[in-house]
Formats: structure tokens, sequence, C-alpha cells
């Protein structure tokens, strides 16, 4: 019976692959990748003959159905995505489906993950983390993602684009300029950066050059204190709380209000009265 194999491959240094998938992919009649020229480098660089066929996210209704095809004649084919996992922020999950419909074993060959690399060495909570991919490109719609998910008790790892990460940071300062936030690039690689620090710092170091904006980045953001610990504003006052957010982050008066009602549990008129003395 063919088989569908997703094999991972290195994020960066090729030596980061696993014996099995280097006999995997030597084994299978194809490889489907997102770009043939990228893995092309890593199957000649461990000798791997095997042929490559084009499936990324602007062909893969057509290709699914030919991968789907080649595996019910009882050819092998492994999925690798340029790098890491595939299916992870990558395409792959409708050939997936496809295969399974089609009573098609599907088997992992597991490998290294962007994410999970720069949380390991990140210094922030490892032990509940939520895995967001690629945020939306329009600042709305980011903000209101983040805005929802940055009041989890849990990490956040996103991945984002070098030319993003500036506006992307400003929009999480908005929402908590205090927050803990660890930026990854070149992971692997020789040049391999993880800094964390308060967001407004890590903005600066952008600006002074210290971190550059190049390579692909994953932004990891620490989770909301639980109910029952000691909150950062507990030594504020109400007014000097929404005093904070205008100065630090540039909000409006009434966006800091609503950001201080929403963080006391607090109705946003009770915020407003308080800071404008209306008894």
């Amino acid at each position: 019976m063919a088989v569908l194999y997703l094999v991972g491959t290195p994020i960066g240094n090729l030596a980061d692959i696993t014996y099995r998938a280097v006999d995997v992919l030597k084994r299978v009649d194809m490889i489907a990748c997102e770009d043939t020229r990228v893995t092309s480098k890593l199957c000649n660089h461990y000798d791997i003959p095997t042929p490559l066929k084009s499936y990324h996210e602007h062909n893969k209704d057509k290709q699914t159905a030919f991968i789907i095809e080649q595996l019910v004649l009882g050819l092998d084919v492994a999925l690798v995505s340029d790098a890491g996992l595939p299916l992870i922020s990558d395409p792959g999950y409708e050939l997936v489906v496809a295969a399974r419909e089609a009573n098609i074993k599907v088997e992992t060959v597991p490998g290294p993950n962007a994410g999970l690399t720069a949380l390991m060495a990140s210094g922030l909570p490892s032990y509940v983390y939520t895995f967001l991919g690629f945020l939306p490109r329009k600042e709305k719609e980011k903000s209101d993602v983040l805005e929802q998910r940055m009041h989890e008790n849990s990490t956040l790892i996103i991945y984002e684009s070098p030319h993003r990460v500036t506006d992307t940071l400003k929009t999480i300062a908005k929402i908590d300029a205090t927050r803990q936030v660890s930026l990854g690039r070149e992971l692997t690689k020789k040049f391999e950066q993880i800094v964390t620090d308060d967001v407004t710092q890590l903005q600066a170091l952008i600006q002074q050059g210290d971190v550059p904006l190049k390579g692909e980045f994953v932004i990891l953001i620490e989770g909301a204190k639980a109910n029952n610990e000691i909150s950062w504003f507990d030594d504020l006052s109400i007014n000097e709380h929404v005093d904070h957010y205008i100065q630090t982050s540039q909000m409006k008066p009434k966006q800091a209000i609503k950001k201080v009602a929403e963080e006391r549990q607090l109705k946003t008129n009770e915020v407003y009265n308080i800071y404008h003395q209306i008894s």
C-alpha cells in the first residue's frame, strides 16, 4: 500500500535532519515540495536522487489531485516544506484530507520547528503555549487577533516576515507595552539571535540596529497573568494606570480608559468618571 509521508526538514542548519527523514526521501517515488530550488539544495547535500514536484499555495488544488492519483497507483510520496514541518503555516492540509478520504496511509517523519525552537530558548513560560502562525496583514484584523489572544494565560507563538516585525511590535505595545516579548531570527544558523525583553526595549534595539531585520522572525509574547497573580498595575491608581498607556503606548484617553477597564475588570464608564473626576 502506498504511503504519503509528511517529512520535517531543517529550518536553517542542514545538519538538523534525522536519519529516517533522509532514508524516506531517498526511498519514495516523488517528493512534493514548496520550492524545487530550495529542496534541491537539501537533496544535493544528502545525495537524494528522488524527483521533485512543485506543491505550493497557488497550485495546491491541481497538484493535490495529481499526487492522489500517484498514490492510488501505488507510488510513495513525501511532502516537505521549504523549512520545518509541512502543514504548520505551510501548504499540505488539503492533501492530507484528500489522502485520508482515499484511504491512503499517512505517516509523519518528525523534524525541526521554528516556533518551538525559539520558545525553548526564549525564557518565556513553555508549559502552556498557543501557535498563531502568521497574523493577518491588515492592521485592524491583526490588532483584533492580538487583543483577544493577549488576554489568555498562554505564551503566543507568531511567525513574521522581517519587513512587518516593526509594525507588529507597535501593535503589541498598544495593547500592553510592559509585556515580555521574545524575537528569534536566523534560528540554527551562524547568526542566530534570540532576544527577550519588554516590547518597548525590543523596539529600541531594532532602532539601534542591534536586532537586524533580516531573515524570518519568530515572535513570542508572554501570556497574561492569572487572576490570582499580582498584576503589574496593582500599585497604580486608576488615573496613573490610564496615564501610563497614554504616555507609553501613545493611546488616546478613550482607548486608555477602555484598556484600563478591561485589565481591572471594571465598567468603562466607572473608569471614565474616576479619570475625569465626575461624581
